[in-house]
């Protein structure tokens, strides 16, 4: 009852889709910017409620009760369906959250503006609104004005924060903090730029220019320079060893700020977290320095900008040493309690063992129903074992699949091709009648 429930939510009926007229917040529809989260949310709770049901055993037809293979592969099946639905509805969920986040971009960009003008209003009692203070304020008014005509080209890219994106649709932490010092840097150049346009003398147009010097300026464009180059090479690296099968990426349904600080699977990564860290420190420091001296570039300490130097080798290191290539260590057969020992038939399940199985970020229904091993010529889907709260097959370390009776006896390697489309080795193993 409590399946067909969920499936009612599902799938809506003719009075709730595009027949209905407006779309409020209780539409399923995908297409729809406005119910694009409530229809996945649907889909998942449908999803959850039927995966619950089959790992306590009910659910299932008389037809195939009676076989434990047949019933598994009819609940791998079911399951499969279902969560293809959810990351359907999430793929429309995420790109509805897209399309609405350009705007979100742009009101936080003159919230800054705002910001910086309350701030200058206050620290200006008693000393005095500065031409310094008006450079700043309309070098933040350009800025933010160039980021919003960013945000409405690309807004269905995620509006400003599109260039930050990557190609696995995941906030790249190398080109966020890239970013984040190409936009301070623009904009000290700016206020520079307003101050010499206001200037009056000769003697504070020479020091205005002065301050552009390299001398002065020479640890914030070394560290502009490194990171840079580091999100630069970054990406040539990731996309190099995904294409040597060397490191598995899975595509995102959208961008989380947590990308920043994780890895794909969503865990806390030391290289990631130091070098966001360490960056923001040294962003704040250059900011005060450009507060407290808005006649040159920030005079960023060589021994701050050495620190950012390190955390960004120690960023690019971590980009070099993750990853790796699926790997199978073993393959035996399957024995369940009460069964003899004897050599692997068809129609027999084997057990296969190794490391990397599993992507990171494909721990989900849908992208684990797409796990394939190749047994000889014949492809085997490996099937979903759903238990409370998860899933038992597959796992990151061990597959179980059966040897279809289409393989012929002999001598047969054995291949997995995980959801990312990364291949293992081959592994040979004997097959008797």
């Amino acid at each position: 009852m409590a399946v067909q429930e969920a499936r009612q939510g599902v799938n809506p009926g003719p009075g709730t889709g595009a027949g209905a007229g407006a779309h409020d917040g209780g539409c399923a529809c995908g297409d729809c910017p406005h119910g694009a989260r409530e229809g996945h949310r649907r889909a998942v709770a449908a999803f959850l409620v039927k995966r619950e049901e089959f790992a306590a055993g009910q659910g299932l037809p008389a037809a195939v009760a009676h076989s434990a293979s047949a019933s598994r592969q009819w609940v791998s099946e079911e399951l499969a369906q279902s969560a293809e639905l959810v990351a359907e509805r999430g793929r429309a969920e995420g790109e509805a959250w897209l399309t609405r986040l350009w705007l979100r971009t742009a009101v936080t960009v003159w919230a800054a503006v705002v910001v910086l003008l309350l701030v200058q209003s206050l620290t200006a009692i008693g000393a005095g609104w500065t031409s310094a203070r008006t450079a700043g304020l309309l070098a933040a008014l350009v800025v933010a004005g160039a980021l919003t005509a960013a945000s409405w080209f690309h807004r269905a890219r995620g509006g400003a924060l599109a260039p930050v994106i990557g190609e696995d649709n995941r906030l790249s932490t190398s080109r966020a903090v890239a970013a984040a010092w190409v936009l301070l840097v623009a904009y000290a150049v700016l206020v520079l730029v307003g101050r010499l346009a206001a200037a009056s003398g000769h003697a504070e147009r020479d020091a205005l220019i002065a301050g552009l010097d390299l001398a002065r300026g020479a640890g914030v464009v070394t560290v502009l320079a490194v990171v840079c180059g580091i999100a630069v090479l970054v990406r040539r690296v990731v996309g190099l060893r995904v294409l040597a099968q060397r490191l598995q990426k899975v595509r995102a349904h959208r961008p989380r700020a947590a990308d920043l600080l994780t890895d794909d699977a969503g865990r806390g990564t030391f290289a990631d977290i130091q070098y966001v860290v360490i960056g923001a420190v040294a962003l704040a420091f250059a900011a005060v320095r450009l507060a407290r001296r808005p006649d040159q570039l920030p005079d960023l300490p060589w021994g701050l900008a050495v620190v950012v130097l390190v955390s960004a080798a120690t960023y690019l290191a971590g980009k070099y040493a993750e990853g790796g290539r699926p790997v199978i260590l073993s393959v035996v057969r399957s024995r369940e309690a009460g069964d003899l020992d004897a050599p692997i038939r068809t129609g027999d399940d084997i057990e296969i063992r190794g490391a990397g199985f599993v992507p990171p970020g494909a721990q989900t229904a849908d992208r684990l129903s797409r796990m394939v091993v190749r047994i000889g010529p014949v492809h085997v889907h490996v099937p979903l074992v759903p238990v409370t709260g998860g899933f038992s097959n597959p796992t990151d370390a061990v597959l179980t699949v059966p040897v279809p009776v289409d393989v012929e006896p002999g001598r047969l390697d054995v291949q997995v091709v995980t959801a990312a489309g990364a291949e293992t080795n081959r592994y040979a193993i004997d097959v008797t009648e």
